[in-house]
């Protein structure tokens, strides 16, 4: 039988992309598999939402699936569905001569390097076939006409032709859209049942339609053995005992069916309450290869103007390259309308959330959108609020058991600081989340709410200091007088610590002051004021003196009050950086040294003039300030209090010769015995040799 043969030519556009699929190379060739079975769920789906309002298109009982149908004799593959269908006009229009808009711009962004997976956001991800394929044949039948036949070997054109009908109907389409791919011999790799499982099960294991693959079957079957008796030349007939038993042997029998591939129903479409936790820790482990079950989940649905399904995890641990720079990030799986996109999806989660797992199914983006237009896609903007806001929520049951978040917090804090750095939104939320130890916390760990909740009356600020570990800060010079007057001092010694409070200004109406800045209020009574201008008054002329010595060396010198112990401190302006910060900067291979000298603050010096050595320091620079002894003891005092304030020394020379000398004044004193006696008090016994008395030779030295 023969029928009328229609030729047609390329739209231009699609012939030079079919000439750049051909003959170029891609590593990724088998997301044609993705792109052909996407549109075959397209297909199923439209047949399904026509049949709402009109039943009679679908026949009772009619199975809408996807067949897929390897043939290692013909050597082609065959995607067979039982959508809505094609007619002649719509296989003519649709596969190659109306011009789509985003045909060239494709083919633009190829040329430049882009990634060939991104073709089905186009409109164009049928031709992905010819990554494969040197010919293709589409068989379709619509319910508004015959079965048409349309081809091509993908030069400048491709006929279409009623389809000729066998006498016996094996090639009759009821309805629907048949494709047959005549593969490559470099790629007949997708002719393997392996292999195709493995593509369907990574990019469209959750199509809601079933997915059947015609695979091989082998069965052993016992049979009977042969029982024609051979005789031997010259040997007797053997008589047939009909009592006994036949001898079998197992035989193997090879036979076809169609295997559905995709029988995981993906487990966010289905309600929370109905799924376990063995099933959410058993999904958990699929999608991240962790051999830990997670430390909590969140399974949520967002329907109305944005509508997302998705499960979101936190692992029991950090990975040990969660913040290294080239991994690749492959935490939140993406699917559209339950098909695969992309596990590597940087813009839809914040980074410093990079430690979530999951999944997230979007039914409002375009089907295989790229990764260039992400970025400019508001619809996925506004998907990255929705996923952050599930993780603050997430987070907050977690708080809810000390245990779960304490593992949380020594797993995790890092990422919260750097969201509190990041994130303006959420940081608030993230803020309460925040866990230190402080001056009156021990071994353990307060939140700024605790924190808050335990102030002293009148107390205006969250005092804080940062330094490189608990030991050193704990026992530092800037928090001597808070301590005395049992306030509260958070140690915060994490390096992230000093971008996050940056940022974090107050919490709860309390604004955040740092101990080793300049204007540290320390609410002192209207007496102590009193008594503080007085020692103002009588160490001005110290500090002057004090200032000329060190020169550049200093801002200047002031009398400070938050010291008890110690005999001066080297205190940093509001708005630069602390010492512990500048230490961190330092500590920086990569750093830009001309931003140092930008950030780095004049250093103020604070003396406590009730300390014994500042009080005779006075004495002498009151007797001669101009003698280099007393110099000497003003730059050691200097030194000594960039070490106590977190700094580095700048000459260790110098300083180890000034220390030189007067050790040298020390071993030349005499050392005068006092005679044994014993004190016994009620808390302590001392005995009096234990102090030698030490002649003021040094002093005398000075003058």
């Amino acid at each position: 039988m023969s029928t009328e043969t229609d030729t047609f030519n390329f739209n231009a556009d699609i012939n030079q992309l079919l000439s750049l699929i051909i003959n170029t190379f891609y590593s990724n060739k088998e997301i044609f598999l993705r792109e052909l079975i996407s549109n075959a769920s397209d297909a199923l789906d439209k047949i399904r939402f026509l049949s709402i309002t009109d039943p009679s298109v679908l026949a009772a009982e009619e199975k809408l699936s996807i067949k897929i149908i390897p043939d290692k004799t013909n050597n082609t593959l065959t995607l067979w569905d039982s959508g809505i269908g094609m007619t002649k006009n719509d296989l003519i229009s649709n596969l190659g001569t109306i011009a789509r808009s985003g045909t060239r711009q494709f083919m633009e962004l190829l040329n430049a390097g882009a990634d060939i997976s991104m073709i089905g956001q186009f409109g164009v991800g049928f031709y992905s076939a010819y990554l494969v394929a040197d010919k293709v044949v589409v068989i379709s039948k619509n319910n508004d006409d015959e079965q048409y036949r349309w081809e091509s070997v993908a030069n400048s054109t491709f006929t279409v032709h009623k389809d000729v009908i066998l006498e016996d109907g094996s090639n009759k389409i009821s309805r629907g859209t048949k494709i047959i791919l005549y593969l490559k011999d470099d790629h007949l790799e997708f002719l393997e049942e392996r292999k195709l499982k493995d593509l369907i099960k990574t990019h469209s294991e959750f199509i809601s339609f079933p997915i059947e693959l015609y695979v091989e079957k082998s069965t052993e079957k016992e049979v009977e053995e042969d029982e024609e008796d051979e005789k031997k030349e010259g040997e007797e007939p053997e008589v047939k005992d009909e009592n006994k038993e036949k001898k079998k042997k197992k035989i193997k029998e090879i036979s076809h069916e169609f295997e559905r591939v995709n029988n995981t129903k993906p487990i966010w479409l289905r309600n929370k309450d109905e799924v376990t936790k063995e099933e959410y820790s058993n999904f958990y482990k699929s999608i991240t290869n962790d051999w830990e079950d997670h430390l909590s989940c969140i399974h949520f649905t967002m329907e109305g103007n944005l509508q997302i399904k998705g499960i979101l995890f936190v692992p029991k641990r950090a990975p040990f390259d969660l913040f290294e720079a080239k991994k690749k990030k492959s935490n939140i799986k993406l699917y559209v309308r339950r098909v695969f996109i992309m596990d590597d999806c940087e813009e839809l989660i914040p980074e410093y959330l990079g430690f979530i797992r999951g999944v997230i199914d979007s039914e409002d983006l375009p089907l295989n959108i790229s990764r260039e237009t992400l970025q400019q896609n508001k619809i996925l903007k506004a998907i990255k609020k929705s996923v952050t806001k599930k993780c603050m929520e997430m987070f907050a049951q977690i708080q809810e058991n000390a245990e779960d978040f304490k593992k949380f917090n020594e797993q995790f804090s890092k990422n919260l600081k750097l969201g509190i750095h990041e994130d303006s939104t959420n940081r608030n939320k993230l803020a309460e989340l925040l866990r230190f130890s402080s001056s009156k916390s021990g071994e353990d760990q307060i939140s700024l709410k605790e924190y808050v909740g335990r102030m002293k009356e009148n107390q205006k600020f969250i005092y804080y200091i940062t330094g490189e570990s608990k030991s050193h800060v704990s026992n530092s010079p800037f928090i001597e007088k808070l301590k005395n007057k049992g306030i509260e001092v958070l140690y915060l010694t994490d390096p992230i610590d000093e971008y996050a409070i940056q940022q974090l200004k107050e919490f709860d109406g309390k604004t955040l002051k740092c101990c080793t800045k300049e204007g540290l209020d320390l609410d002192e009574t209207e007496e102590e004021k009193k008594q503080l201008e007085d020692l103002k008054q009588d160490y001005e002329n110290v500090c002057k003196k004090v200032k000329e010595i060190l020169d550049t060396k200093v801002e200047k010198v002031i009398v400070g009050f938050r010291m008890e112990d110690s005999p001066c401190v080297l205190v940093t302006s509001e708005f630069g950086w602390t010492a512990n910060m500048e230490r961190i900067m330092k500590a920086q291979a990569l750093r830009d040294n001309s931003m140092t000298s930008y950030m780095v603050s004049k250093k103020t010096m604070e003396i406590n003039p009730k300390h014994g050595i500042v009080k005779e320091l006075k004495k002498l620079l009151d007797k001669d300030s101009s003698n280099a002894t007393v110099k000497d003891i003003v730059w050691l005092l200097y030194d000594t209090s960039l070490l106590n304030s977190g700094f580095s020394i700048e000459d260790p020379n110098s300083f180890a010769k000034r220390m030189h000398k007067i050790l040298l004044f020390g071993l030349q004193d005499d050392v005068t015995p006092v005679p044994e006696t014993t004190t016994t008090s009620a808390s302590n016994t001392t005995t009096a040799s234990d102090k030698p008395e030490v002649s003021n030779g040094f002093l005398d030295a000075c003058d």
